[in-house]
């Protein structure tokens, strides 16, 4: 009888139990407080703490070869296809109308993309290979699926960690970026209003799609993957012709994805990985990602006011990252704690939508540059 309860324990997950699980089972937890008590950003980071969960119950080895989160993750982030899933329902909720009616709004998305590089140099300063440096700069973008996108090629290891950092700092958008606008900006800059966009008409909305990919994709041809699936479900939405797959885009197809996506990643999250020193600068760098990002975004917005003669509200520079539309709103609401009157919310819109496109050909570029070093 002892025989049989010597095989049982040894058979059981809690013979090999040590620390590193129990540390991993309270960071899951922590996920999860966030993603159900907190709601910061609920419909990736739950499925994503259930992963971590997932991930470090020993000896059930659901990342092995051939078990359910290997699936996950080899079919459907390796493969390209769960990001550019995400990409394609991003693209049928997105209204290029502000952009389209003020092109100069593309810049201030551009310009937004220094954090991207800034944090790159600084990953690299503090100890991470240029590839992981690319990884973690893309976090400045404010893009968790660019941010995995680009991580599959270039450091699949640290896919983890700087998902739950891009994920969490995206949902804290409206504490990060505040006190940095306000900062940046006179009292006077908050106050300018600025006019409501021209209207853009149906023929405007259903070329920019079409012509941002050719454009893009052969500047760019690395990007190709997520813009061409991000421009086609814009073209779902604006052609009017294929509700039936718009909804899709928009509903069905982008819940299930993140789903899978969610679980895939919080499935790489084991403690051998996370649990080294290095991730806590990954958590460090997002911070500094995001806010070089909104600062340098504002500051270009300043800098092109000094060229204008309609001035822009520099706030709107601080939407170029491309959490959207959370920056958007919150450069709009900081600019209504001056003048409740002053709706900046639509012209935020506009760097606010170039801010996905940027930090798609920012990947890009990364990824032409170094999967082949």
């Amino acid at each position: 009888m002892l025989g049989i309860f010597q095989e049982l324990f040894a058979a059981s997950g809690i013979s090999v139990m040590t620390y590193k699980h129990l540390i991993m089972w309270a960071i899951a937890f922590v996920v999860l407080y966030l993603a159900i008590k907190k709601e910061f950003e609920p419909l990736l980071l739950l499925p994503i703490g259930f992963g971590i969960l997932l991930a470090n119950l020993p000896k059930a080895n659901l990342m092995e070869d051939n078990m359910l989160l290997w699936f996950f993750y080899n079919y459907g982030i390796k493969t390209e296809l769960i990001p550019c899933m995400i990409f394609l329902g991003l693209g049928a909720l997105t209204d290029f109308g502000p952009l389209i009616s003020d092109p100069k709004t593309l810049l201030l998305g551009a310009a937004a993309q220094g954090g991207v590089y800034i944090t790159f140099f600084g990953a690299i300063l503090v100890g991470f290979t240029v590839k992981e440096a690319a990884g973690i700069g893309i976090i400045g973008g404010a893009d968790g699926p660019t941010t995995i996108y680009v991580l599959s090629y270039l450091a699949p290891y640290l896919m983890g960690p700087c998902a739950v950092a891009a994920y969490s700092y995206m949902a804290m958008v409206p504490l990060i970026q505040p006190p940095i606008a306000r900062l940046l900006t006179t009292r006077e800059e908050r106050l300018i209003r600025m006019p409501m966009p021209r209207p853009v008409s149906a023929t405007e909305k259903v070329l920019f799609p079409i012509v941002a990919t050719i454009v893009i994709c052969v500047l760019v041809p690395t990007s190709a993957p997520l813009i061409a699936l991000f421009m086609l479900g814009n073209l779902f939405r604006e052609s009017g012709v294929v509700e039936r797959l718009n909804d899709v885009a928009q509903n069905a197809l982008l819940n299930i994805v993140t789903i899978f996506l969610g679980i895939a990643v919080g499935g790489t999250m084991n403690a051998e990985i996370f649990l080294d020193p290095k991730v806590l600068f990954i958590f460090a760098l997002g911070v500094v990602a995001f806010a070089a990002a909104t600062a340098i975004g504002i500051i270009f917005a300043k800098t092109m006011n000094l060229f204008l003669k309609q001035k822009i509200n520099p706030l709107i520079g601080g939407a170029g990252v491309s959490a959207v539309p959370m920056s958007a709103r919150t450069m709009h609401r900081v600019a209504q704690a001056e003048d409740k009157k002053n709706y900046i919310l639509m012209q935020a819109m506009g760097p606010n939508v170039a801010g996905v496109i940027g930090t798609a050909v920012a990947a890009g570029m990364f990824i032409a540059l170094l999967s082949g070093s």
